[in-house]
């Protein structure tokens, strides 16, 4: 019992912080040479590494700041709403957005360009970076997202006495494993951050199993399930038909795509096909495959209708998302290649069920929540894809229950943004 109460005491915690970053600090030094050596020699370019450094040059943020942070794609995507909302209920305060990887900073960039005051790079977890970053920054609080734990930065965000979030925290089985073993470590760490706030239940007991306090520990649902279904009166003289969605499609899918629509058009003469792919200049491309499948196809540009053909192709800008409303059933696209796959929310926000392929890593997470019900399946192969489209345009009791269990999943998941904006509200 001493020797617990000696190391967990404020002198003992210190000195583990100390030694703990000069160890860092030393690994850093020696193995970012042969990682610079090991990127070159395969052809990648290693960016941000200036800001990763803390070497930035904001502009005059002043003492009124909101900082989120989101590693990669998927976690920039889910903060979107939240950032906006954010901007709108404190528009006297500054906003922050933070990446750590390359694809995530151009996502950044691109929707935040106009809302967020300053987008950069997540410093290194390196004593003089972290303390250089924040000193720059001076932010208010901090709200990083999905359990991306940085130990030091967390530390020093206590000293300084920054409020620092854990937001949409989720927490894999194999993640688990490896914070349960180090759970004297990762207790030290948890206990710096004011809240920690998960998707579900189950995240909230295995954080609470890996050191985190039950106190500080709470459920707030899924940001990403934060999104409304957009108001639209559309007319593609779709009525009598049931309408199938391939949205989003990159190369290397259309054809899996048209092929089944031809097979099973064949038996089921009320089905239609939109068709719309990531990026338009690969339509003269897809009339090809059209026509080799003598497939008729109009253009939405154009104003044709399903009265006239059995495949639109969606050629114009911006229309994808409020298209789902349409729809009886919807693949989402960028899932049969090594795109990481793309927002199934924007159907099942209409109560539509979507069917992926198996590359969904950017949104691993939803699918994980969707594929516990009929709501979403993620099929490996063509012929599993198949097989599931025959199902759901086969058996009707089936499509129905997948229907309902889009609403209840959406249901269950909403209410995430308001409880990060009370936070907010309370602190600031």
């Amino acid at each position: 019992m001493h020797l617990i109460l000696v190391y967990n005491s404020p002198v003992m915690i210190n000195l583990f912080w100390i030694f703990y970053g000069i160890v860092v600090t030393l690994l850093f030094i020696i193995l970012m040479p042969f990682y610079y050596v090991i990127r070159v020699l395969q052809r990648k370019f290693i960016y941000g590494w200036k800001e990763k450094l803390g070497i930035i040059n904001p502009p005059n943020l002043g003492d009124k700041v909101i900082m989120y942070h989101g590693v990669s794609v998927g976690e920039i995507i889910a903060l979107e709403n939240l950032i906006k909302r954010t901007k709108e209920v404190f528009p006297d305060y500054k906003l922050v957005v933070t990446t750590g990887t390359k694809t995530g900073q151009d996502i950044a960039q691109k929707k935040y360009k106009e809302v967020a005051d300053y987008i950069t790079y997540f410093p290194f977890d390196i004593p003089l970076c972290v303390k250089t970053f924040l000193n720059k920054i001076n932010p208010s609080v901090v709200l990083i997202a999905e359990t991306e734990l940085w130990p030091l930065f967390s530390r020093e965000c206590n000293k300084k006495d920054i409020p620092l979030y854990c937001i949409n925290g989720r927490m894999s089985d194999s993640t688990f494993k490896l914070y349960k073993f180090l759970k004297p470590f990762f207790k030290h760490v948890f206990s710096q951050y004011t809240k920690i706030l998960t998707q579900s239940d189950i995240d909230k007991d295995k954080i609470i199993a890996s050191g985190s306090n039950p106190n500080k520990t709470f459920v707030m649902k899924n940001l990403k399930f934060d999104i409304k279904r957009v108001n639209a009166d559309i007319d593609l003289g779709q009525n009598g038909f049931r309408v199938i969605i391939a949205g989003s499609t990159h190369h290397g899918e259309d054809e899996i795509i048209i092929d089944m629509f031809k097979q099973k058009l064949e038996k089921y003469t009320d089905i239609k096909l939109l068709l719309v792919p990531r990026h338009t200049q690969r339509i003269p491309k897809i009339e090809e495959i059209l026509k080799s499948r003598e497939l008729n196809y109009g253009f939405r540009s154009k104003g044709d209708n399903f009265k006239d053909f059995d495949v639109i192709l969606l050629d114009t800008m911006g229309e994808l998302s409020k298209m789902y409303s349409i729809c009886s059933f919807a693949f989402i696209g960028g899932s049969f290649n090594k795109t990481g796959g793309h927002n199934p929310l924007e159907a099942i926000v209409y109560s539509k069920p979507v069917i992926s392929g198996p590359s969904i890593h950017n949104f691993r997470d939803i699918y994980s929540i969707l594929s516990r019900s009929n709501a979403g399946k993620v099929v490996k192969t063509p012929q599993e894809f198949s097989n599931y489209v025959e199902k759901l345009l086969s058996d009707n009791n089936f499509y129905i229950k997948a229907c309902d269990d889009c609403k209840t999943v959406f249901n269950d998941q909403q209410g995430a943004l308001d409880v990060v904006i009370s936070e907010l509200k309370n602190i600031l």
